[in-house]
């Protein structure tokens, strides 16, 4: 797929992106010419990013309470303005919303209005809430659009890039603040061939607001890499995050040689990720840990280890 800007949809794209029904929306063409696309020579129908985007106002004023017979009676500039004027009122605290500025900023490639989407939000919530309550609902869709050719790579690292800026921005502020209590360290890795990082740098942040040490590997890491850390470091922890890495196939071999290498010393693994679901609990050695989220981390590591205070 050709990595270029994607201006032009189909009635399939503005369902994916708005999560209104293509069924719905060729009624609401009829009923009250909400959006008029153009057509193709095979009249298929096309839509703008200025279509997408009104759709998504209108998204964003069902969920007001607004009707869509009164909505379909306002002009695009007057729906904008509604929306403007409720944004101002809510403060972005209607998520939906926050959300769907986000997916206008990744189609439009603005950079200014995801920062100030993130800036408005800063304001009334922690980090950690915009990442559970914005990020990772946006992530999902991203998954699931990239898969059926709504948007193409560059739409995709170009969001993934702005969100990896705000979270290490995050953590050093948080590495600032918190004094870590080094009782306790936790090794963050991705297995190799690994790069799908967010997961795992939003675990970086986590842990250390919790006010523990953490040694920051990052992408493709070899197990037998880890082993100076074994050695060298009392009191550790591994954690990582499987994507798309390991293949399912080979998901028992590699935590196999895990065992084999550090399950003697007795150091966790904490597991999380997508692959979690494809993970054979009852089967794995003692010392490997699965977590369906990263909630369930950090409640596992409040709870078995005092925090700093």
């Amino acid at each position: 797929m050709d990595n270029i800007v994607k201006t032009k949809f189909s009635i399939k794209d503005l369902e994916g992106l708005s999560g209104i029904k293509a069924h719905t929306i060729r009624i609401w063409e009829k009923r009250y010419t909400l959006l008029e696309p153009r057509r193709t020579s095979t009249n298929i129908r096309t839509y703008s990013l200025a279509d997408l985007q009104k759709l998504l106002n209108v998204v964003f004023l069902l969920e007001n309470g607004h009707k869509i017979s009164k909505i379909a009676q306002k002009s695009t500039s007057e729906i904008a303005s509604t929306v403007a004027t409720i944004v101002a009122d809510q403060s972005l605290s209607n998520k939906n919303h926050a959300i769907n500025s986000f997916k206008i900023a990744m189609m439009n490639f603005d950079q200014a209005l995801f920062h100030k989407t993130f800036d408005t939000l800063i304001k009334e919530k922690t980090f950690a809430e915009i990442f559970y309550e914005s990020f990772l609902p946006l992530l999902h869709e991203i998954g699931l659009l990239w898969q059926t050719d709504t948007i193409n790579p560059s739409h995709e690292h170009f969001i993934f890039n702005l969100i990896k800026q705000k979270i290490l921005l995050s953590i050093e502020r948080k590495q600032r603040e918190v004094k870590p209590d080094e009782s306790k360290t936790f090794v963050l890795f991705l297995p190799e061939n690994e790069i799908h990082e967010l997961g795992l740098l939003f675990l970086n942040y986590e842990i250390v607001s919790q006010g523990f040490k953490v040694i920051y590997l990052g992408q493709s890491i070899e197990l037998n890499s880890l082993q100076y850390l074994s050695l060298n470091h009392p009191n550790i922890s591994f954690v990582t995050y499987f994507t798309v890495k390991p293949d399912n196939e080979d998901l028992p071999a590699y935590f196999d040689e895990y065992d084999d290498m550090f399950g003697k010393q007795n150091i966790p693994l904490y597991v999380l990720g997508t692959k979690s679901d494809h993970i054979d609990e009852p089967s794995l050695p003692k010392s490997i840990r699965v977590m369906l989220s990263i909630r369930e981390f950090v409640n596992i590591i409040k709870k078995d280890t005092p925090v700093y205070a």
